[in-house]
């Protein structure tokens, strides 16, 4: 996967240089700033903090020196407060705030260039914003330090391409990079993470199968897997289902959320979001417009102001069900004068019952 922030403009710094190999970088988009991401299989959505998982697996992995764990009342988790972000001159992320509940899948929605891919790099670590504070636990992501929220935050791309020969397993065990020390040799329990991410996903048959062999939803589940590996207990996704055929945007959302993390999920289709996540975050030109449940954010009324459209909003297995109507067609229930049917039929046709009509 390329590497977020690569292609940088002139206010564009990142927050964090990047480490780990050029495979790495490449096919495994750092948690944050360092290397892959990712977690072991703990059986579906856990809420609440562990703090073992900071003590890493034996990969040189500790809390950093001085670090406590946040107290009950404290914040936990990912979170951004009044975060903006300017590029080019031209104002990207505006101003937003974001609590993230453990355990929950919180969907970004938007039209293109309302800044979900910035406001997903910038929870990252990998851009740092203009004004506004990005937090892990309360504490700004540069106090936290580089390698913690790696090892906490994972990250999957749109895209993810290389040149290098690798097998599933080599993809997958990039996720193990922000938990080694430099020069180390990869320890045993760092194998079994990978091969429990493996399992998660359904690649353990494919683990020794080339990389560049892969459908375009086996690479996706790849990433995945090595986002797991790295055991992070926040999962950032920036489109996941781009280019994929029903069936496997269908399965890979429903991995995604039975994961045992806090996830944010960029969408561009409203009926996923309305299947999957627990809230959704409507941004328009960088600022948030609504937040809230699927069933209280995903009206006609929203629809329309946000990207420009018709749409009819239904309510069926407990999530709403979005139609979308071709341009200058009447919702349901109406006829618009000169529109199909009275305009293909006539007005003797319509009073004619169906079951007389002749078929074409």
């Amino acid at each position: 996967m390329t590497a977020a922030g690569s292609r940088r403009g002139p206010d564009e710094t990142a927050a964090a240089p990047r480490t780990g190999t050029d495979a790495a970088a490449r096919v495994g988009t750092a948690g944050g700033a360092a290397g892959g991401a990712g977690i072991a299989a703990r059986g579906g959505k856990a809420a609440g903090h562990d703090p073992a998982a900071d003590r890493g697996d034996g990969d040189g992995a500790g809390r950093e020196p001085g670090r406590r764990e946040p107290g009950p009342r404290e914040a936990v988790g990912l979170g951004a407060e009044r975060v903006t972000r300017r590029t080019g001159g031209r104002l990207v992320v505006d101003g937003v705030g974001l609590t993230l509940r453990p355990g929950e899948t919180l969907g970004l929605l938007g039209p293109n260039g309302a800044g979900k891919s910035t406001l997903l790099r910038l929870l990252a670590g990998v851009l740092a914003p203009t004004s506004g504070v990005v937090t892990l636990d309360g504490r700004p992501l540069a106090e936290v330090g580089r390698r913690t929220v790696a090892r906490r935050v994972a990250t999957v791309e749109q895209h993810a391409h290389t040149q290098t020969e690798l097998t599933v397993r080599d993809v997958v065990a990039l996720g193990r990079i922000p938990h080694r020390r430099a020069w180390s040799p990869a320890p045993a329990s760092g194998g079994a993470a990978v091969e429990a991410a493996l399992a998660r996903t359904g690649l353990a048959d494919r683990a020794s199968q080339s990389w560049h062999t892969l459908s375009g939803g086996e690479r996706q589940r790849t990433q995945i897997a090595r986002a797991l590996a790295q055991e992070p207990r926040e999962l950032l996704l920036d489109e996941p289902t781009n280019h994929l055929d029903i069936q496997h945007q269908l399965e890979l959302l429903e991995l995604v959320a039975g994961l045992p993390v806090t996830t944010v999920v960029a969408l561009h289709d409203l009926n996923l979001a309305a299947m999957y996540c627990d809230r959704v975050l409507v941004l328009r030109d960088g600022a948030v417009v609504a937040e809230g449940t699927p069933a209280a954010v995903l009206t006609s009324r929203l629809i329309e102001d946000v990207y420009g459209v018709a749409a009819e909003v239904s309510l069926a297995h407990g999530h709403p069900v979005i139609r979308f109507l071709r341009p200058g067609t009447a919702p349901s229930g109406t006829t618009a004068p000169g529109s199909w049917p009275e305009k293909a039929c006539g007005r003797a046709q319509l009073d004619t019952p169906v079951h007389d009509r002749t078929e074409i």
